[in-house]
């Protein structure tokens, strides 16, 4: 009954901005939000729906839209099997679990190495200690890619090719994460550090049991930003990798694309598509509840 009143917004210098409630506005705005769903859920359900045909079906025109009944078959034929048929290929499986331990590594250890640096940068007085900060920040200009060439030198001369840590090692630092623990440090009251010390407590005790609860939120927040970032990685693992068995699902997908312009087999490409959404969409949603708090949240 009052939603022809206007509603009041805020005050600036003394007067009240008002906001009209129009339907018309209210619809548009549905109608934009509805399209920018079918914008991005139709690719995954054309994923979806390919992923539950035979391969025949799927190179026939028209395309279907609605599921078949071949998704049991193609899960398991993708999953255990050797991917496509006619290519030397590990299992998909074993591609899955090289992406989540690298992803896993690459997250964890840029936030503990943020962690730690930050804290240094925050509560420890050293001489260039804000200059080495500016070090740090400064190699944000300087991502993997402008660096793999040297980069893949060293890899290469320490012997962590075709390796986990050869994977992962060359990802870790972030100057990323070291600026927003930094933030979040500096937010932390400097009451906390002078009750600490009165109760006699080291700074890796201050550090365990006040800035690390602290920091949940933001450790989660950064965990899901790191471990999309680390399990979306192509470049990197294509170029460190020569042996099958640690090849990383995405790497996978791009090699199952090129083979199929000479065997199309869009079931198990489209089925490895699906697997390869499922771990970030699980971490996202296991973590969405911190993850906003993380991002929202100011004061501690």
């Amino acid at each position: 009954m009052y939603d022809h009143l206007s509603v009041p917004l805020h005050r600036t210098k003394g007067k009240v901005l008002m906001v009209q409630n129009r339907p018309i506005l209210d619809i548009i705005s549905h109608l934009i939000l509805i399209f920018g769903i079918i914008i991005v859920a139709l690719p995954i359900w054309i994923t979806f729906v390919a992923a539950t045909h035979d391969p025949i079906r799927m190179t026939q025109a028209p395309i279907p839209l609605l599921p078949g009944t071949y998704f049991w078959e193609n899960f398991v034929t993708t999953l255990f099997g050797g991917g496509l048929s006619g290519t030397e290929t590990t299992a998909v499986w074993r591609m899955l679990l090289n992406s989540l331990t690298m992803a896993m590594m690459i997250a964890i250890g840029k936030i503990a190495i943020s962690l730690l640096s930050a804290f240094a940068i925050v509560y420890f007085k050293f001489p260039f200690r804000m200059g080495f900060f500016w070090i740090i920040f400064i190699t944000l200009m300087l991502p993997v890619e402008v660096r793999i060439l040297p980069t893949f030198e060293v890899v290469a001369n320490l012997g962590m090719l075709n390796s986990y840590w050869g994977l992962s090692i060359p990802l870790i630092a972030s100057a990323t994460a070291t600026f927003m623990f930094r933030q979040v440090f500096l937010t932390i009251p400097d009451e906390m550090l002078e009750s600490a010390r009165i109760d006699g407590a080291k700074p890796m005790r201050f550090f365990w049991d006040i800035l690390i609860p602290l920091s949940r939120t933001n450790i989660a927040a950064l965990f899901v930003i790191l471990f999309i970032y680390g399990w979306n990685q192509y470049l990197w693992p294509l170029l460190i990798t020569t042996d099958s068995d640690m090849t990383t699902i995405v790497v996978s997908i791009k090699s199952m694309l090129e083979a199929a312009e000479q065997q199309p087999q869009w079931n198990i490409i489209m089925m490895t598509a699906l697997l390869a959404m499922i771990p970030p969409v699980f971490v996202v949603i296991a973590m969405q509840k911190l993850f906003v708090q993380g991002l929202t949240e100011t004061d501690k």
